[in-house]
């Protein structure tokens, strides 16, 4: 008889082990993505799909359609903002050590072009030490079907020392 296996402590680690079991399966990225949609309901209404996921590593598509489309016929400035953030906090979540807990406290957005047809947002960050305090910085770069960098987009962190919880 084989031991139980513990649940994994982290979101992190629960949304690895996920896309770890779902992704190599025939309509396992398809269900993963609903999964994460209905988690995370904000971003999960972008439509956004994710396409790879490792530790300190993201890469999210975001289909052109109408109703991420602004007045100009391109991608709404606020829903390349949401992809941006999406890749770039799936890649730390998964980056984080088990002791370390982070939220978001600013964001910034660079536009370099109208973004048109299917985007790609990218991000890779290094996974922050054990100990990590203070803000930490991510980045992702969103990029069309030319390959041309559509926004860069970078989110401020802040790290702390996650909380043991007590038993009761």
């Amino acid at each position: 008889m084989s031991a139980p296996r513990s649940a994994p402590s982290t979101t992190g680690e629960r949304v690895l082990r996920l896309w770890t079991r779902l992704s190599p399966l025939p309509g396992g990225r398809w269900l993963f993505n609903r999964i994460l949609g209905r988690r995370v309901p904000y971003s999960g209404s972008l439509g956004a799909v994710v396409t790879h996921l490792a530790p300190g590593s993201a890469r999210v598509v975001l289909r052109d359609r109408h109703g991420v489309r602004n007045h100009l016929r391109s991608v709404h400035a606020v829903a390349l903002a949401n992809l941006g953030e999406l890749a770039s906090g799936l890649a730390l979540t998964l980056a984080l050590p088990a002791s370390v807990r982070g939220i978001v406290t600013g964001l910034d957005v660079v536009y370099h072009k109208k973004g048109r047809g299917r985007l790609r947002a990218e991000s890779r960050c290094e996974a922050p030490p054990a100990d990590a305090s203070g803000e930490y910085v991510v980045t992702a770069h969103i990029f069309d079907e030319a390959g041309d960098e559509v926004a860069t987009f970078t989110a401020r962190w802040t790290l702390g020392r996650r909380e043991e919880r007590r038993g009761g």
